[in-house]
């Protein structure tokens, strides 16, 4: 046993002693073809080497990951210089007013806002969507928010994103539901588990937190940002509350007339009463003591006979009859 030990330390040293007379610097053997384009490999112990006859030799630097860090420092060396998104993309110019606030939002939420600790156990970052219309104009992809005002819920606080066509997605407080979320122990984490779970249920929206309150956006550009329904139903007290446009969805907000006219103008901006808009719009009106007839009159002087209601039953498009000051659905046969 000792011997072949011996012998086997003999034989490996014969292999890796250097010669003058080989290729290779390691052990002198003769140089062989490489697997890799532009070695060669040694015949004796594999050892492979840079070919420098060899053509396929780039004489310039190669890429490399320094490199990539390189680039991207400078690339933040230009945003922190306050040269701004636009000036760094090279699309400074020709751009508007409303262009200009959308490409500031964007590098204070994606640029600005991505410096410190990211938790992937806690957080869900949705991809950057950044949509152009026809003439290349950018398109304000978030359409509502979501804000919360107190971390005491009584329990049946429910979130629904609705579009005309595409139904309903429901999402409740309810930690043992696959839909549910659950309050957590400050505002800002409730805020996160309601856009984790939107995020990993819808397929209408994204939804991201921003300190205490939930910011939503299309998921598909090519959805009519007026068809989208953010509705919050928030029985007891109040905790929740949403935001399109700048006006607050809430029926307890909406104290006088010229309050519900603008509502009900953004519920119907795409022409449909959906049933989460017809909840809301019913509260508000026992709210502020509008009737039926005044709604449909209000509804006619903003949009014409034209405007429909979807039915909650088959989801069909039921016409307005203004003699009756309501909506027929034909295949339920009923007033909706």
């Amino acid at each position: 046993m000792g011997f072949n030990i011996r012998e086997g330390r003999r034989q490996a040293r014969e292999n890796l002693t250097g010669s003058e007379d080989g290729d290779c610097a390691r052990c002198g053997g003769n140089a062989a073809p490489s697997s890799m384009p532009g070695y060669l490999q040694c015949s004796k112990c594999s050892y492979e080497w840079q070919d420098p006859e060899s053509s396929s030799v780039k004489s310039g630097p190669r890429d490399s990951i320094s490199r990539d860090m390189e680039q991207l420092d400078e690339f933040k060396r230009e945003m922190e210089s306050g040269q701004g998104l636009a000036s760094v993309l090279g699309v400074d110019d020709g751009l508007d007013s409303e262009q200009k606030a959308s490409l500031g939002r964007l590098q204070d939420k994606w640029m600005s806002g991505m410096h410190g600790q990211y938790n992937a156990a806690e957080e869900e970052r949705k991809p950057l969507m950044i949509a152009f219309d026809e003439d290349d104009n950018l398109l304000e992809t978030q359409v509502g928010t979501i804000h919360i005002s107190d971390n005491v819920f009584d329990g049946g606080e429910e979130i629904r994103i609705e579009y005309p066509g595409m139904g309903t997605e429901f999402f409740v407080i309810n930690e043992d539901d696959a839909l549910g979320w659950k309050r957590g122990r400050t505002l800002e984490e409730t805020a996160r588990n309601i856009s984790s779970i939107i995020n990993r249920s819808s397929n209408l929206v994204h939804a991201s937190a921003e300190g205490s309150s939930v910011n939503i956006e299309l998921r598909d550009v090519h959805l009519d940002s007026d068809s989208l329904v953010i509705f919050v139903d928030d029985p007891g007290g109040k905790n929740m509350s949403v935001e399109k446009l700048g006006v607050i969805l809430d029926p307890d907000q909406v104290q006088v007339y010229q309050d519900y006219h603008k509502v009900v103008n953004i519920a119907l901006a795409d022409g449909i009463i959906t049933p989460s808009e017809d909840q809301m719009l019913w509260a508000m009106r026992q709210n502020i003591g509008i009737s039926d007839e005044d709604h449909v009159r209000i509804v006619l002087d903003l949009f014409g006979e034209s405007a429909v209601k979807e039915c909650p039953e088959c989801g069909i498009n039921a016409p307005l009859y203004v003699e009756y000051s309501a909506w027929w659905c034909e295949g339920c046969q009923h007033w909706v």
